[in-house]
């Protein structure tokens, strides 16, 4: 290989071995391409590691985002039931159930002016269960009860969601 090298105003060519000694490497001395297997499970231990701190926190996220939904619910339920008050004078039945707020009851065919809920039909809870409503309530003797079951599907525990305060229940 030649190279031209300039040096104090003067130019002159000179020769470079294109194999010097410095340049042939020994075997054993190369670097190796890649990951070694240490590398690799260290980044996988990290990668674990923070996923067992994130993972977690998204998880209760979508927990408290269901019961949220559940709430958001019960209280569409309880306009629409009261609307459907206003008009009939009366709640629906608990055999009525909430049907009537989207079917007309067999009893009310002038006053009922449903229906009451936006898209017809009667949603299921955030878990895939039906809401329960009971009339006359057990906890609102004047009105009704509406609650669901919660992300156990029991009735009790901590985790039911109701349209009564904590403090009746007790």
């Amino acid at each position: 290989m030649k190279t031209w090298v300039r040096h104090a105003n003067r130019e002159w060519m000179r020769t470079v071995d294109a194999n010097p000694p410095s340049a042939i490497r020994h075997p054993q001395a190369a670097q190796p391409f890649g990951f070694t297997l240490i590398e690799l499970m260290l980044v996988l231990v990290i990668l674990a590691t923070l996923s067992a701190i994130v993972v977690p926190k998204f998880a209760g996220q979508s927990k408290r985002t269901k019961i949220i939904e559940a709430q958001t619910q019960i209280s569409n339920f309880g306009t629409a039931l009261d609307a459907f008050e206003i008009a009939l004078s009366r709640y629906p039945t608990s055999i009525e159930g909430l049907h009537a707020l989207v079917e007309r009851p067999s009893s009310d065919d002038k006053e009922w002016q449903g229906p009451y809920l936006a898209k017809n039909t009667i949603p299921l809870d955030p878990w895939g269960n039906e809401y329960q409503y009971r009339c006359p309530g057990q906890y609102n003797p004047d009105g009704y009860d509406l609650f669901c079951y919660g992300p156990d599907g029991r009735l009790g525990g901590d985790d039911d969601i109701t349209n009564w305060s904590e403090e009746v229940n007790r």
